[in-house]
């Protein structure tokens, strides 16, 4: 195991974006409104596959670690008066679009899209065939809490057509479960994972956190052989992202319960060496999956990508998000919706696209988002590539690299015959290294969460 100087590891954890996307979300403005999306989505090319991701942001508990936009809910009925908003929705950008477009991918997230009924999956089933093209080809896949659901729900989801669900677990320790609200037992998770293959879903994925509070290296390599044990197909490696200025269900946890930046940095390793050494594979900065899985053989071909779903092997050029918070990503830049149930329900009863903010993309942010892109993935930059889409305007980028490995003294981004590598000493590091590219993140403040 590659030894990381304490140094090194304080100074390049100072909090910076995720790079799900570039521009980041906090440079979104109102620039970008419900006209101007309907303009991106009529302009989608007809024969162009999209993807779809839809939000549901209810659970029927918070957990007290959650960095999503979710709403506790204690009745059903708020979930089901919130479906036929997205049905509207969803008919709003069909009729934006102007057809029935196909589908490549579709994802439901949240909250918790695993604590929908069984006659409400078929319904948004129902209303996401009238408007879109799902074929047998579409991948489906859905975020499940094992905690709000049982053996028997699973018949609905695989009715529904998931093809991969991703699971929960974040940690299998009592005491780090009733820190984050979130008790879970081992058997429960692995009786809805058995039920799910058995159902016909082909591909699982578990979530799994390091830096929880109460969490200690025996607490993390009893969790991440646990997890082995489940046999998943994929695992996300995920820091926990402590931003209780963003959400207020956070300061539930004691700040003196977490682990420092260390001892969460050695975490991190601990959790990654299990899982290498049970021969998944390490996909970009934390995600790891099997030799055989769609995620692994991308990252040997170099075709690997990230979205606001993190890693993926989704090629499309347009992600449409449905549903409050949800962003979208097309050809011409970002877009997000509103992030309250009752403003997106007010936009939608006006007829008009739920659209609060959003970016677009200059020709610059175009080849500096292929640059944080490439380095987030392969953790390389290839001049040839680069200069090959974007012509001379990779210049400046390319230019910015040589600076910043001419920069380096800790070893950790060099120049090479092809281009530029981020050494093994700095993998650990990369969101650090990619936001020296990020031309907006010293103009505008911004917080986030520790980069290691």
């Amino acid at each position: 195991m590659t030894t990381y100087p304490a140094e090194l590891i304080l100074n390049y954890s100072a909090p910076v974006p995720r790079y799900t996307s570039y521009p980041t979300a906090p440079n979104f403005t109102e620039a970008v409104n419900g006209e101007v999306v309907a303009g991106w989505l009529r302009a989608i090319p007809e024969t162009d596959a999209v993807s779809l991701y839809i939000h549901i942001p209810f659970c029927d508990r918070l957990c007290w670690f959650c960095g999503c936009h979710t709403k506790h809910v204690q009745r059903y009925e708020p979930v089901r008066r919130y479906l036929d908003l997205l049905y509207r929705e969803i008919e709003q950008v069909a009729a934006r679009i102007g057809r029935r477009q196909p589908v490549a991918r579709l994802h439901l997230g949240g909250g918790s899209p695993s604590l929908l009924k069984a006659h409400d999956l078929a319904c948004l089933r129902a209303q996401l065939d009238a408007a879109f093209i799902l074929d047998a080809d579409t991948e489906i896949s859905l975020e499940f809490d094992p905690t709000d659901m049982t053996v028997e729900d699973v018949e609905s989801f695989c009715a529904f057509g998931v093809t991969r669900a991703s699971l929960g677990v974040q940690d299998f320790d009592a005491r780090v479960q009733a820190a984050i609200n979130r008790p879970q037992s081992y058997e429960k998770t692995r009786d809805i994972i058995t039920a799910l293959r058995h159902g016909g879903v082909a591909s699982v994925n578990i979530d799994a956190l390091y830096g929880l509070p109460y969490q200690t290296d025996d607490t993390v390599r009893r969790t991440l052989t646990q997890v082995v044990e489940l046999d998943p197909d994929r695992v996300a490696l995920f820091g926990y992202a402590h931003v209780p200025w963003m959400k207020t269900h956070q300061r539930l946890i004691e700040d003196s319960a977490l682990p420092d930046t260390l001892n969460r940095f050695r975490q991190s390793r601990i959790a990654a060496s299990i899982l290498k050494r049970n021969a998944y594979q390490t996909i970009g900065i934390d995600h790891f999956a099997k030799a055989d899985d769609a995620l692994s053989v991308a990252a040997r071909k170099g075709t690997l990508r990230r979205n606001f779903q993190g890693y993926t092997v989704d090629e499309c050029d347009t992600l449409i998000g449905l549903g409050a918070s949800s962003i979208s990503q097309f050809a011409q830049g970002y877009a997000q919706n509103v992030k309250s149930v009752q403003a997106y329900q007010r936009a939608l009863e006006a007829d008009s696209l739920p659209i609060e903010r959003g970016i677009i993309m200059s020709d610059s942010d175009r080849v500096t988002a292929a640059a944080i892109e490439q380095l987030m993935c392969d953790f390389r930059l290839d001049s040839a590539s680069l200069r090959t889409r974007f012509g001379e305007r990779a210049d400046g980028v390319l230019a910015k690299a040589a600076l910043i490995a001419h920069r380096d003294e800790d070893g950790l981004f060099k120049a090479d015959a092809s281009g530029f590598h981020v050494t093994q000493l700095g993998r650990p590091f990369v969101r650090t290294i990619a936001s020296r590219f990020d031309d907006y993140l010293l103009s505008r403040s911004g917080r986030y969460s520790v980069a290691v």
